[in-house]
């Protein structure tokens, strides 16, 4: 499936990316992320092949790997890898009998410890088979610093077809295309290797240039203003002092109002565990209507309702839980890229009426996005964040990921069934990267339905198979008649 998207790659990271990339230099801040699309039958692997060869043909950072930049002072970039190989990129694994969905889940929970080669370009496929009525799996993984999550379902169009039938892509010499690119940047050896070295260090010192006259530039633009419009230097003084004090808030957590947190998921770990939830579009879409809300709002009140049941099994009240959501700040339909911040927002643990709960949710949901509109959030200091020393980014971080109960994530996939070489998708399992927090539940559209991927510390969650049943029984009880 071909829609003819532009491309929307930069040879250097931004500033937000390369924060993503710095920080994974502690493991437990692995940023990726992944899915699990569960299909009516095995793929063709040999056609998966030849469509994902034309796709990395067709889209340069597939075949690209990351190069360092000129120590802090400018993000890494992505440069073209000689020894690029399409054998590493694409595995195929036969699920051990009997071919369970808990077994399919518990392998790609597996296959998600096993983090990317951070000197190769950042993606892996695995097509599985055996699974149970003859089903079969493609499991996905691409790192968070190629694209967002809208920009990978976009890439994931290169594999994707609109039936069983569909076309092949032409044949492609690849491996011509990827010598021609590495001799291009005199990546294959260079018999000058200053040069590299100097290009690099220009690039960076352009980098930083840039950023602070810009910077320099909005600041004597502003003055200048100030004497014929005293008001507006005393709105401007205001304006920074509440910038700061927001975001520092946002990375503190000082901005909420109760210290909130679970007492249960308060210790973090590498390990994962995967549970899978689907719901009806049409009924959640029917909810919000009846509540004056949006899907999105229904599905955070749904999780926030399943873990106040959880810990209500267990006697135990909460205040408040702490989670986040991610803003899209996209303003175009075209391949890769990220533009989205995260925003962390306090809901009430308290026992309510789901109305009340709904409410509740969609009123802090709305403020917390109005205040990191105005401030940008934390993404908009991601190049001062990166000229601090990584351990005290990465710990800093960990800090502040530790004090979330759960991320969340709501991505708008395919309104129309979708084939993969030759075999129906029924599901699209995502994998939110949970990066210290105590779950990241991401949910994607697709087909009239919503597949939720329940990513979970399961040092965190002890229980996550009943922490699931409390989140499905919570959105049976806001789908239902009211």
């Amino acid at each position: 499936m071909n829609n003819g998207r532009n491309m929307r790659f930069d040879d250097q990271m931004s500033d937000h990316e390369a924060l993503m990339w710095n920080i994974e230099k502690d493991p437990w801040l692995n940023p990726s992320g992944a899915a699990i699309v569960i299909l009516d039958k095995p793929i063709d692997v040999d056609q998966f092949r030849r469509r994902i060869r034309f796709g990395v043909s067709e889209i340069p950072r597939l075949r690209e790997k990351v190069a360092p930049g000129l120590g802090r002072i400018s993000p890494p970039t992505w440069v073209p890898d000689p020894e690029f190989d399409l054998d590493y990129h694409i595995r195929e694994i036969r699920l051990a009998e009997p071919g369970t969905d808990r077994r399919l889940l518990d392998l790609a929970a597996l296959l998600y410890e096993d983090p990317l080669d951070r000197t190769r370009p950042l993606w892996r496929f695995v097509a599985i088979s055996g699974l149970a009525d003859g089903r079969g799996a493609l499991w996905t993984m691409m790192h968070h610093t190629v694209a967002d999550g809208m920009g990978q379902l976009r890439m994931a169009e290169m594999f994707q077809e609109l039936g069983p039938d569909e076309k092949l892509p032409p044949v492609v010499d690849l491996e011509a295309i990827i010598a021609a690119a590495a001799g291009d940047t005199g990546d294959a050896g260079s018999e000058n290797p200053t040069a590299g070295l100097v290009d690099g260090a220009s690039r960076a010192l352009g980098h930083v240039v840039r950023r602070q006259l810009g910077v320099a530039r909005r600041i004597v633009g502003e003055v200048s203003m100030w004497p014929a419009d005293p008001r507006r230097a005393r709105d401007s003084v205001s304006g920074v002092v509440h910038l700061a004090r927001s975001t520092i808030g946002q990375m503190t957590g000082s901005a909420n109002e109760v210290a909130g947190g679970s007492p249960l998921w308060d210790t973090r770990s590498r390990r994962r565990h995967l549970e899978a939830l689907t719901i009806r579009l049409d009924e959640v879409k029917s909810a919000a209507k009846r509540h004056h809300a949006t899907v999105n709002d229904i599905y955070v009140a749904g999780l926030v309702e399943g873990t106040v049941a959880y810990h209500a099994r267990r006697g135990v009240e909460v205040e408040a839980f702490n989670t986040s959501f991610v803003l899209s700040t996209r303003t175009d339909d075209a391949v890769g890229g990220n533009s989205f911040t995260p925003v962390p927002v306090q809901v009430s643990g308290r026992r309510m009426p789901i109305g009340e709960r709904i409410a509740d949710v969609r009123t802090r949901i709305a403020a917390a996005k109005a205040d990191v509109m105005e401030t940008g959030g934390i993404t908009s200091l991601s190049g001062v964040i990166n000229l601090l020393p990584t351990s005290v980014v990465t710990q800093v971080v960990r800090d502040q990921a530790a004090r979330i109960d759960f991320a969340t994530s709501n991505l708008r996939g395919a309104a129309i069934p979708l084939y993969v070489s030759g075999a129906k998708v029924l599901h699209n399992i995502p994998m939110g990267p949970i990066a210290g927090t105590a779950a990241n539940i991401t949910m994607l559209s697709y087909n009239g339905v919503l597949d939720i991927g329940m990513f979970i510390d399961p040092v965190a969650i002890d229980d996550p198979p009943d922490f699931r049943e409390c989140v499905e029984m919570a959105f049976a009880t806001i789908t239902g008649p009211n």
